[in-house]
């Protein structure tokens, strides 16, 4: 068996005026994230993990740890894709299902965070934090009007409702980042600390609370807060408080026409026309949000013809078909969006998301061929990771998927005819080149397995003749002609106490099977005498061969099986009576057979 050993890349610069550095194992950034991540430093954990990942991107569990900092941190997008691919890596691995449910449910997509977690639970029904996660989402779904709907909570309705009147909050609210962490808060009110952590929100909360900025702030403390209305005053409050806001939301207006006039007329139409499309794409995005499909694409609709040069309103349109399973249109507009991006020098990125896209629609499709090809060319726009993992998982996909195609059982039987052929002419090579092809066409077929392994034997290719052998085995555990053979290279290899295990498995299936009976004849004989025959060295040799099989190992390390070889020596009567055990006996047995220990 190949084995892969792991080393320590280590670089070092040799600038004084730089710090030198060691890039150390993946399963030390794990451990480093790990620690980094109990200690609320979401940042460094996603740092640590991506490094993990650097090092080793097939290991599931960076992936899942580095979607659980993701969500800490407030970023569930990036949550999502890293429980993706986790689950793409391992879909036996319960806790990828858990990650994928989570990020969709602090992205509100109640029905998707459902099937996430259905979908984990039908692989895993008795997994706690599958179900907990479940019932969590159902609530949720059931109640969206809980913590942040009514009064309670930092960011409920009402005060959403008065911060969007306000000039100084709204710029933050039309910030995704800023909603990302808003919407993290409203679901889970403890997570206020942690999304405190960022400059941004910060300053966004300072302003919330009437601080100001931070150049703003004042030396002096803040005045007491007002008592509150009588219910006698609080009509007239209430009727001046939209009065100020009627009066601010003038000032705005004011200000905009101020500095529009600053502009030639057709400058000010062209601002203009990129405002209302930009306001009609807002639109369309609260209409996706609440899964009202049609009506986005309409809003979408109305912003391309209010500014054609953007090439976002047509992405946001192929992610409505998208959603909609709607393949072939999304990825046309996907397309007519790069092409729009292009003409209009729109960014790198914005034209490798559309491309990205593009490929998730052919994946969907089952075009594995066009989901890669349009994979590598948004890597050429600009080179995402998340990207780059859907393209290896896109690249797995395939390789599986030509590899199930050529399957197929009449031309594996057809192989398998000229392979005999080859065999009784001792055409040894071409023997084993048409069992192979017919391995490859019916991977699943032990016969010709035994077959491959037989004439692998006649090369003298032990190793792939027991790798093929044991296939054999593994797809039907009652081939009697499969274990014969385990046995006859078993004994080739002089691991006799393995061939004397398979024979025995043998004949128990089929207490007639004359190879079977011979060559546990055979392997007996060897065990008894063939030792006399060894020199010291071969005996050794046979020893240290048998040392690596871990049974034998296991068998050493028994506490019992230790007592009674110390008993052999100074108390042969207690030797005696444990042999009298078959559990014992049959280990003390192996051990004779494999040659580790001689009897005189």
């Amino acid at each position: 068996d190949a084995r892969r050993t792991t080393h320590d890349a280590r670089r070092t610069t040799k600038d004084p005026g730089i710090e030198s550095w060691t890039m150390t194992s993946a399963d030390e950034y794990k451990a480093a994230g790990n620690k980094a991540l109990q200690a609320g430093n979401t940042s460094e954990a996603i740092e640590q993990y991506t490094k993990a990942i650097n090092a080793d991107g097939s290991n599931h569990v960076y992936y899942s740890n580095r979607s659980a900092a993701y969500l800490k941190q407030g970023d569930a997008n990036n949550a999502l894709e890293d429980a993706q691919a986790c689950i793409g890596l391992n879909p036996a691995f319960a806790k990828g299902y858990s990650r994928k449910g989570a990020a969709l449910h602090a992205l509100k997509r109640f029905n998707d965070s459902v099937a996430a977690y259905n979908e984990g639970l039908a692989k895993f029904p008795s997994d706690a934090g599958l179900a907990k996660g479940l019932a969590d989402v159902k609530r949720e779904k059931d109640n969206p009007t809980g913590a942040s709907a009514g009064g309670g909570g930092i960011f409920s309705s009402q005060m959403m409702a008065q911060m969007a009147l306000d000039p100084r909050l709204r710029p933050y609210l039309n910030d995704p980042e800023v909603m990302a962490k808003i919407q993290l808060v409203q679901q889970n009110q403890s997570m206020l600390p942690t999304v405190m952590s960022d400059p941004k929100m910060m300053e966004f909360f300072g302003l919330m609370m009437g601080k100001g900025t931070a150049d703003e702030a004042e030396e002096s403390s803040p005045p007491p807060p007002p008592p509150p209305p009588s219910a006698e005053s609080a009509a007239s409050n209430a009727e001046a408080s939209k009065k100020e806001e009627a009066e601010k939301a003038e000032a705005d207006q004011m200000e905009v026409e101020e500095d529009l006039s600053q502009l030639s007329p057709e400058e000010r139409k062209k601002v203009e026309a990129q405002k209302a499309a930009n306001a009609k794409k807002l639109e369309g995005n609260e209409y996706y949000k609440a899964k009202q499909l049609e009506k986005a694409l309409a809003a979408y609709d109305e912003a391309i013809a209010a500014d054609p040069t953007n090439m976002t309103f047509l992405s946001n349109k192929a992610a409505v078909y998208f959603t909609q399973k709607k393949w072939d249109t999304c990825i046309e507009d996907c397309l007519k969006a790069v092409e729009v991006g292009k003409a209009n020098k729109a960014p790198f990125e914005d034209r490798a998301k559309a491309l990205t896209r593009c490929a998730k629609a052919y994946q969907k499709k089952k075009n594995l061929e066009k989901a890669i090809e349009y994979c590598n060319l948004a890597q050429l726009e600009s080179f995402d990771r998340g990207t780059q993992r859907l393209l290896k998982t896109l690249e797995l996909e395939k390789r599986k998927a030509d590899k199930l195609a050529y399957q197929d059982d009449e031309k594996a039987e057809e192989a398998k005819q000229r392979g005999n052929e080859h065999f009784r002419t001792k055409n040894w090579a071409e023997a084993v080149k048409e069992y192979e092809e017919a391995v490859k066409r019916a991977p699943k077929n032990a016969a010709i397995r035994n077959n491959l392994s037989a004439a692998l034997c006649k090369i003298m290719d032990f190793s792939g003749a027991k790798r093929e052998i044991e296939q054999a085995i593994d797809l039907d555990p009652t081939y009697v002609k499969a274990w014969a053979r385990k046995g006859d290279i078993e004994t080739v290899m002089k691991e006799y106490h393995k061939a004397l295990e398979s024979y025995k498995k043998g004949l128990a299936l089929d207490n007639t099977n004359a190879t079977c009976k011979q060559g546990l004849q055979k392997v007996t004989a060897l065990i008894s005498y063939g030792r006399q025959s060894m020199t010291e060295e071969q005996k050794k040799e046979q020893a240290a061969h048998a040392m690596d099989d871990p049974d034998i190992r296991n068998i050493l390390t028994d506490p019992v099986i230790q007592q009674v070889l110390r008993d052999f020596s100074e108390n042969p009567n207690a030797a005696q009576q444990a042999m009298m055990d078959g559990g014992v006996r049959a280990k003390i047995e192996k051990l004779i057979a494999a040659g580790v220990i001689e009897t005189r």
